[in-house]
């Protein structure tokens, strides 16, 4: 997200409307995108947008101070970035925070509060990187998810001067050789994020290094229109070889570029690899085509109701995010807000935008106190208030941490049972408690028996004697989570469990993706496992799987049919002598029950979902008609998780669900008897 902006004024020396229009429009994709409204779906491209104009703008400048002085004043330039950047975004942190505590989830304020710790330490891309966050699909998002850019653009200002000045040294003055120098390092950048985009799309979507490429094409574009006397591109005419392609018609060629990412674009794109450099490009050809003569693209750009909105944007994007999540939050997640809410509040956040643009944003770039101050006072001033916000969050850590999530009574124990009774409250005697829900994961996936999305290894994890009947759990984290109940046959002796399971791969054929890319070592895993299986048939195997996983391939038009063909042949492909339980599919949640429950501790029923919601019963249907055709079982075991009206969270004193769709571990383990009866129905 930019924020080196000139004030609206269209008489300004070297100002561009088109630019400041430009940026109307990337934050216009984003709050349409983020407000839910539907023609949008590549909405998101608006923040690379950004990225282009800040590496444009800044790279202007300080090729022009190269130029003019030799030498970049880095206190100073840090000095005015802090000024630009911090006072907005840290107020917008504290007032998100506050607001928080007010009205989100208990279960969520500890997340919340580290989001805050790493916003104010200027890395929250970096955090979301590492807790693996899917900036497209994130079922509970932070409120300072929207942060991540304002991070990646304070690196890059930490950095870039630095790359520049010795690049100037280095080089020798020649504008030639650094320009080649930055083009070398944005190709690098580019390839690395191409290259993370498929091995792990968390880390290529949030770090610097891999998008740090999108801000040097907007250097490369400062380059290009530089006049070889040093002045920027924002206060000088562009050269007139230029001048000469700076046409219309690159300008159209960039708004149609933008057009085409925003509604072709959706969140089962694979980005940013490839496909950011279309909204990249498309922005630099903007910029190009504004440099010249201006055009219509470049008339319709600077309407005042654009440069206003452009004037704004910073303040605009970094107040939309948490004003549409904390209103959800407020009204409840099972009451989702329609899309003509959503849209209004995107509205509303123009006057709030503009409330902290004038009257904090502005008034904090050049305050008296400290233009006329040396730079160091500016930078004390930022650090200190990072360091005493991200101190009180860190104390308001351990308050959270005794905030008691259950009410004062306690539930009976949890006894398997078909139509069960949910528990409308949270027992104080609940297992696992809410937060201990997330990390309740089954045995095999910190003991490696659970690969990994590179792994490939069909080697399977044994338990329990050799002499019980062979049974192989195949499948992916659905299969997972019916770990624990088969565990407890084997620890009891009555058979001997082969584990195979992996990491959103399921054990169907079916095209399996991730991070919406090719996923061969899904394919080579599965048939390794088939492989292994027809040389040393076992008796039972139990596939279990998740129809509705983003990871696999949905563009078949009738995708129940397709599910049913992908289960058929891996049936199929096993041993003749090897009997075959198709697990059908459980419930999905649409929200994670361990938060809303821990702000509904006396009403545990609105956390729950009723079963036709709840179950998707074309891919249930699906399985029993693979079962029918290939003579395999069918186990469906909705009926003890649901019963006729709801989908319950808890059961006795039984957290059902550790996330949206998985099960946990005490819940799964007491299904133990009705395997055993299915498995020995088998042999």
């Amino acid at each position: 997200m930019t924020t080196s902006r000139p004030e609206i004024a269209t008489k300004q020396s070297g100002f561009r409307g088109d630019v400041q229009g430009l940026r109307a429009i990337a934050v216009g994709f984003v709050l349409i995108y983020h407000a839910g409204v539907p023609f949008l779906p590549g909405g998101y491209v608006g923040v690379d947008v950004f990225f282009v104009i800040s590496g444009f703008l800044i790279t202007s400048h300080l090729l022009r101070s190269l130029a003019v002085e030799g030498r970049v004043h880095f206190a100073d330039f840090y000095a005015r970035r802090a000024r630009r950047i911090l006072p907005a975004a840290l107020t917008v942190l504290v007032l998100t925070v506050v607001a928080s505590v007010i009205w989100v989830p208990p279960l969520q304020l500890k997340a919340m509060l580290q989001g805050a710790i790493a916003t104010a330490f200027y890395v929250p891309n970096y955090y979301f990187a590492l807790i693996g966050t899917d900036y497209l699909g994130e079922e509970t998002p932070s409120l300072f998810q929207h942060y991540w850019s304002l991070g990646i653009e304070e690196q890059f200002y930490l950095f870039w001067p630095a790359v520049l000045a010795l690049g100037f040294v280095v080089f020798r003055r020649s504008r030639g050789a650094l320009f080649a120098f930055v083009a070398v390092l944005t190709g690098c950048s580019f390839i690395a994020c191409v290259l993370m985009t498929t091995a792990d799309q968390p880390w290529a979507f949030f770090s610097l290094p891999t998008r740090a490429w999108e801000l040097g094409v907007g250097g490369l574009v400062a380059f290009l229109l530089g006049s070889r006397s040093g002045q920027g591109a924002s206060t000088s005419r562009a050269p007139k070889r230029w001048a000469a392609v700076s046409s219309p018609l690159l300008s159209w060629a960039g708004l149609a570029g933008l057009a085409a990412a925003g509604f072709l674009f959706t969140d089962g794109t694979s980005f940013p690899g490839f496909s950011a450099a279309l909204p990249v490009l498309a922005t630099a050809l903007l910029i190009i085509g504004g440099a010249g003569r201006a055009g219509l693209p470049q008339r319709i750009l600077s309407i005042r109701p654009l440069l206003f909105i452009g004037a704004i944007s910073y303040s605009l994007y970094l107040v939309h995010w948490p004003v549409l999540l904390i209103v959800q939050a407020a009204v409840g997640v099972r009451d989702p807000l329609p899309v003509w809410a959503t849209a209004g509040l995107a509205v509303l956040c123009v006057p709030l935008a503009w409330l902290l643009f004038r009257f904090i944003e502005t008034p904090a770039r050049n305050p008296r106190a400290l233009t006329n101050a040396r730079p160091r006072r500016s930078l004390l001033i930022a650090g200190s208030a990072s360091v005493v916000i991200a101190a009180l969050c860190g104390a308001g850590i351990v308050a959270v941490g005794t905030i008691p999530l259950h009410s004062q009574r306690s539930a009976p124990a949890y006894t398997a049972a078909a139509n069960p009774s949910g528990t409308d409250f949270v027992p104080e005697n609940l297992r696992p408690e809410l937060r201990e829900a997330s990390d309740a994961n089954p045995i095999i996936s910190d003991n490696g028996c659970h690969l990994d999305f590179a792994e490939t290894d069909a080697t399977g994890c044994q338990f329990g004697p050799d002499d019980a009947p062979d049974v192989a759990l195949f499948g992916d984290s659905h299969a997972a989570h019916w770990f624990p109940p088969l565990a407890e046959l084997a620890d009891q002796g009555r058979i001997h469990l082969d584990s195979n399971t992996k990491s959103s791969c399921n054990s169907v054929t079916v095209v399996s993706t991730l991070n919406n890319e090719p996923y061969p070592e899904c394919d080579q895993w599965r048939q390794n496992v088939i492989d292994r299986f027809a040389a040393d048939p076992p008796d039972v195997v139990i596939l279990a799987n998740f129809a509705r996983s983003t990871d696999v391939d949905h563009g078949s038009e009738d995708f129940d049919s397709y599910w049913e063909e992908g289960i058929v042949d891996v049936v199929r492909s096993l041993p003749a002598s090897t009997d075959v339980i198709i697990l059908g599919e459980t419930p999905v949640m649409g929200i994670t029950p361990s938060i809303c429950l821990s702000a509904h501790l006396d009403d545990a029923d609105y956390c729950g979902l009723a079963p036709e919601e709840a179950i998707d019963d074309g891919a249930l249907n699906a399985e029993r008609q693979a079962a029918e055709a290939t003579g395999a079982q069918l186990l469906d075991l909705n009926p003890y998780i649901c019963d006729a009206d709801l989908c319950p969270p808890i059961i006795g004193n039984v957290l059902v669900y550790r996330d949206g769709h998985h099960l946990t571990v005490p819940f799964t383990t007491g299904l133990a008897g009705v395997f055993a009866d299915a498995i020995e129905s088998r042999l």
